[in-house]
């Protein structure tokens, strides 16, 4: 048995997340893979019911799932509150271990157009963000006076280390470049990260390494989004960084994460916020749940669902069902049934090809 934990969060997050977890059913059911599935409150649902945005019910489920499914936290409902939703996330990913965020983002092809670039620039864009994800300042000591405040950030080498191993292991399988971003002309911690990646790149001989600093890298990634493979960087960069490149495929709701790291667990969510504007309209777009869903499967070790899963979002879109941030008026339920009808065909040409090689293993017994 394998213990999924859905968090489906606030506004648009249980409607996503709901539609990625019927297909994770489906797949589960038709592959036999024994996937269960528990719901708990989290973020600004959790804050309603229970006072704080990660009860420690929730924490105990996730601390023994296998993998964690999440919608999306926050809104301006909780302004005032002691702690906002977004707490619980930093909460939630420290006391799981998950120090790399990854975050993919390729343009679909015929979907060149809905990106704010020019076609060109976009068409064939392919890049992985690995965000270290427990330190720096987000994590760091903080102090708020009237007059003064300051936000403390620290790095140390164990921290660089593990996460740009990730980022070194992750190029391997995909173009074998990695960029890595700091500040290094300006903050020593930056200098002790430009210092460790270098020595950590002498084990991987095969990949490429080049050094940017952050403010040529958000330029970059505007004016030649196709130079980079995997982008390696720090906690801050990392966020702002990933959530510009979001836009350039033509939708952050395209896009989902895994936060991985010391425990089996991993977290998975779209990279979009929870737009309480639009929630409970069945108009929000699902592909970032459905793609983490994805991540979640070759998490798990089902690489080939993983895939499938993957192409099966692509070329639902590709069919021309768009949801209103991609122009169309697609309702997110209508998006969730075709890409689970199209797992559905794929899942059944998979299981004739298996029997059609079956049979002749037989016949040539």
């Amino acid at each position: 048995m394998t213990n999924i934990v859905i968090l489906p969060g606030d506004g648009i997050g249980p409607e996503v997340a709901q539609e990625a977890r019927q297909c994770l059913d489906l797949i589960s059911d038709r592959c036999d893979l024994g996937f269960d599935f528990e719901t708990h409150d989290f973020g600004g649902a959790a804050i309603d019911r229970h006072g704080v945005p990660l009860p420690e019910t929730t924490l105990a489920a996730c601390r023994d799932a296998d993998a964690i499914l999440m919608g999306a936290v926050g809104g301006p409902k909780w302004d005032g509150a002691s702690e906002r939703p977004e707490v619980g996330l930093l909460k939630l990913r420290s006391a799981l271990g998950l120090f790399a965020n990854l975050r993919p983002a390729r343009t679909i092809p015929g979907l060149e157009e809905a990106s704010p670039l020019k076609a060109e620039l976009v068409r064939g864009v392919d890049i992985l963000v690995v965000r270290e994800l427990t330190g720096g300042a987000y994590f760091g000591e903080k102090h708020l006076g009237d007059d003064v405040a300051s936000d403390t950030c620290t790095y140390t080498r164990a921290e660089i280390e593990r996460v740009a191993h990730v980022a070194f292991a992750a190029a391997r399988r995909r173009a074998q470049r990695v960029t890595s971003v700091d500040k290094a002309n300006v903050l020593v911690t930056s200098k002790l990260w430009r210092q460790v990646v270098r020595e950590v790149a002498l084990e991987y001989p095969d990949v490429a390494l080049e050094h940017l600093y952050v403010d040529a890298a958000a330029m970059a990634l505007i004016t030649n989004p196709r130079r980079f493979d995997v982008i390696l960087t720090e906690n801050m960069f990392g966020d702002i960084l990933s959530d510009e490149l979001a836009v350039i495929p033509g939708s952050i709701g395209l896009l989902g994460s895994a936060s991985t790291g010391e425990g089996k667990a991993g977290l998975f969510e779209p990279i979009h916020g929870s737009a309480p504007d639009i929630a409970g309209l069945d108009v929000a777009n699902p592909a970032g749940a459905f793609a983490s869903a994805a991540m979640l499967l070759d998490h798990l070790g089902h690489n080939d669902l993983a895939r499938l899963l993957q192409t099966a979002i692509e070329e639902v879109i590709e069919d021309g069902c768009r949801t209103a941030d991609l122009g169309g008026d697609a309702r997110c339920s209508e998006f969730g049934a075709l890409v689970r009808q199209r797992v559905e065909e794929r899942l059944g040409k998979f299981d004739a090809l298996k029997s059609l090689v079956a049979m002749n293993r037989g016949c040539c017994g």
